[in-house]
């Protein structure tokens, strides 16, 4: 993996740096909903037998190797330390993490991969290495950019990792001709949408929606989550719909997604109906899809689709994705799939 021209050295092949990184990783995807736009970064400081472990605190609070660093104490000198992302090099709201590893006295520093920001892209490592700490690249670094997925697609370009959530019928109906829909699926697949929820800083629905379902779109697991997600309507909610307050935007899905991602939302959660569903896809827009398949059939071709609008034309055109996972849920089964060619093709963050 590499960042520019900034060369990237081959991974280490230490056992126990595999076993400090992924647990660095468990660290990191305990925080995952908590510290958006920052990404979501767990730290391990190694000395001797010791471990002390740290993950990136909510907006305004320390990254990760920060609070390791400060749980190890004195204990850091001549110490390493595994970090999922590259150490930040940049005044923001916190003072750069660099400073903190060169003040420790670190003798190495152990990296998932490169962060692309471009505040940061390469030259924390380059810092460490100028003051001579030795700095390794790449361990773990496939499973690192996967959790950190949504993260890398908003700093690379902009906008939101785009997950499109769909429940169905075995013959891919979501509705009855009459509209109605409540309940498709069962409980554990609504209780699994809400953690989908939970991992999501924004969740979007058309304004043909919130009339026929008037949703509320918010988070409701136990414990409550730390934030609700910013709710997005494309088109012109009613005054009395329960989402309120929320974001109505549209045109152009590229000029809405730009506009999330000046928001600091690095995932979307697109919930529907069919017509949004269909421009979010036809468009090519979605990193992943989660279907909620219910053992049910509506048996006739006079119920809502998944999708409203024009398909494949030819069985040349069909899209064809990747399967990530498949799950049973209750009666249901979760479908995970990730668009063709897609890198790190692993599932969306899961109830913990």
């Amino acid at each position: 993996m590499t960042s520019g021209s900034y060369p990237v050295p081959a991974p280490s092949e230490r056992g126990d740096d595999l076993a400090a990184m992924r647990r660095a990783l468990a660290l990191a995807a305990s925080v995952r909903t908590r510290t958006a736009p920052n990404p979501w970064v767990g730290a391990v400081v190694a000395a001797g037998t010791e471990r002390f472990e740290g993950a990136t605190e909510p907006p305004g609070g320390p990254h990760a190797e920060v609070v390791a660093l400060r749980a190890a104490g004195a204990a850091a000198r001549g110490a390493t330390l595994y970090t999922t992302l590259e150490p930040c090099v940049h005044h923001g709201r916190t003072p750069p993490c660099t400073d903190a590893v060169l003040e420790a006295g670190l003798a190495r520093v152990v990296v998932g991969m490169l962060d692309p920001d471009p505040d940061v892209s390469g030259r924390g490592v380059e810092l460490l290495r100028s003051h001579g700490v030795q700095v390794d690249v790449g361990v773990a670094g496939d499973e690192v950019a996967e959790l950190l997925a949504p993260y890398l697609k908003h700093r690379r370009t902009g906008r939101p990792w785009v997950v499109l959530k769909l429940a169905a019928s075995l013959d891919g109906r979501i509705a009855a001709p009459d509209r109605t829909s409540r309940w498709l699926t069962g409980a554990a697949a609504r209780e699994d949408v809400h953690h989908l929820r939970s991992r999501s800083d924004a969740v979007l629905v058309g304004a043909g929606t919130v009339r026929a379902d008037d949703p509320e779109l918010t988070v409701r697991t136990d414990p409550p989550p730390a934030r609700q997600p910013l709710r997005v309507v494309l088109g012109r909610a009613p005054r009395d719909a329960r989402l309120h307050p929320a974001v109505e935007l549209s045109g152009d899905l590229g000029d809405v997604l730009d506009d999330l991602g000046g928001r600091g939302v690095l995932q979307l959660l697109v919930e529907g109906g069919a017509t949004v569903a269909h421009a979010f896809h036809s468009a090519r827009l979605v990193d992943r899809y989660v279907v909620y398949l219910a053992p049910a059939l509506f048996g006739g071709d006079d119920a809502v689709p998944m999708f409203a609008g024009p398909g494949a034309p030819t069985m040349d055109q069909l899209w064809r994705g990747q399967v990530v996972s498949v799950e049973r849920l209750g009666e249901d089964l979760r479908v995970e799939l990730a668009p063709p060619g897609a890198d790190g093709a692993g599932p969306v963050g899961r109830a913990a």
